[in-house]
């Protein structure tokens, strides 16, 4: 048997250096409506919830979608005398609040991403206006809940990103 030789630690990088490795990256032209959260990896992901997304994010999104702002802050769960105090000062949204808005934003990406990936991307395609279509019609695969009905919770979200990778494959939709 051979012994085993210590490694020294200085080889292995420490935690500075590998959350440096995930520096984050603005959403710049990708703002939340366009579904800018789907380019981010996981950790870029959870540190912009944490540091809490700027309230004028909830009107980025509304607008890019073409819905009113109390109809997204609905969907979501977002308390409207919250959003509007918060946008008034200028100020950022609670961890709770901006997950709900960056997990919305996740899934508006994955809908573009689907179809430019599908080739079939018609001119002028716009994610954010098709996901809000889509998510206040009923969906049979949802039991015939409408998807704005999960958007409030992160396994409504993640169930909603399944049937749209199924929806991709074909397999239920």
């Amino acid at each position: 048997m051979s012994a085993r030789t210590a490694t020294p630690e200085s080889a292995f990088p420490t935690a500075r250096e590998r959350s440096a490795a995930y520096a984050l990256r603005p959403l710049g032209p990708l703002g939340p409506g366009q579904g800018g959260a789907f380019a981010l990896s996981a950790i870029e992901r959870a540190e912009l919830v944490k540091r809490g997304l700027p309230a004028r994010a909830v009107q980025e999104m509304s607008a890019a979608m073409g819905v009113p702002r109390e109809q997204l802050m609905r969907a979501v769960g977002l308390a409207r005398s919250t959003v509007e105090r918060k946008l008034a000062a200028r100020g950022r949204l609670s961890e709770s609040e901006s997950e709900k808005l960056v997990g919305l934003s996740r899934l508006i990406g994955q809908v573009d991403a689907m179809v430019r990936e599908s080739g079939a991307a018609p001119a002028g395609f716009d994610a954010a206006r098709w996901f809000a279509a889509w998510m206040a019609e009923p969906v049979a695969a949802l039991g015939g809940l409408r998807p704005q009905q999960l958007l409030d919770t992160a396994d409504g979200r993640e169930a909603l990103a399944t049937l749209l990778l199924q929806m991709r494959s074909g397999v239920y939709a």
